[in-house]
């Protein structure tokens, strides 16, 4: 029997599945899934960016809430995948560092899973106080079909995740939305319509 997962003191194992998720698409819910049942996670937090900081100045983020409610409503029914808005009502910019502190707090009994793409984990070194981070979490790295490993950054504790290759972005996702081209299957139905409920990626926004 799995721990209950509202039990603070419980001895669970958590997966921290943070982004901007600017939208969320099946590329992430894959890997969330997967993450779960490969790690035997109770459950996986899909953490939704108040402000990205690395993503500041590059672009116009969506709004915090409309994003998380695109996430919610993307993860409805699926056991054990949660929508998470703990960096939203923390507020100002988004650091890992400062999420997983917060989290340990809460579940001090908690094996923490810091879930990342093999991207994000060749960049570790330039995010804020990651040196905090090692003796916190395991950090699994998600590895598209196809694509070469990326070497486990040094003192980490690292699971690989090997997902299949789903060629698919946020971007191209936004543009598809944005000319009114279909995002059938690539975005999760209840998802496309809490985009079209809240008029999200319209052209010209």
């Amino acid at each position: 029997m799995r721990p209950d997962p509202s039990d603070p003191g419980a001895p669970s194992r958590i997966g921290i599945f943070g982004g901007t998720f600017d939208p969320i698409h099946i590329g992430h819910l894959v890997a969330a899934v997967e993450a779960r049942f490969r790690l035997g996670l109770d459950r996986v937090l899909l953490v939704v960016a108040n402000e990205p900081w690395q993503k500041v100045g590059e672009r116009a983020v969506t709004a915090a809430p409309a994003r998380l409610a695109v996430v919610a409503a993307a993860v409805d029914g699926v056991e054990g995948v949660e929508a998470c808005s703990l960096e939203i009502d923390r507020g100002g910019p988004s650091f890992p560092a400062d999420t997983v502190a917060e989290l340990r707090r809460r579940h001090p009994a908690a094996q923490l899973f810091l879930v990342v793409g093999e991207d994000v984990a060749a960049s570790l070194d330039t995010w804020h106080r990651a040196e905090a981070l090692p003796e916190q979490v395991t950090l699994v790295v998600v590895r598209r079909g196809g694509m070469r490993p990326v070497p486990a950054p040094a003192g980490w504790r690292v699971e690989p995740l090997d997902i299949p290759a789903l060629d698919i972005s946020s971007s191209e996702l936004r543009r598809r939305l944005a000319v009114g081209e279909p995002v059938s299957f690539l975005i999760p139905d209840a998802a496309i319509r809490c985009i079209r409920s809240l008029g999200l990626y319209a052209e010209g926004r």
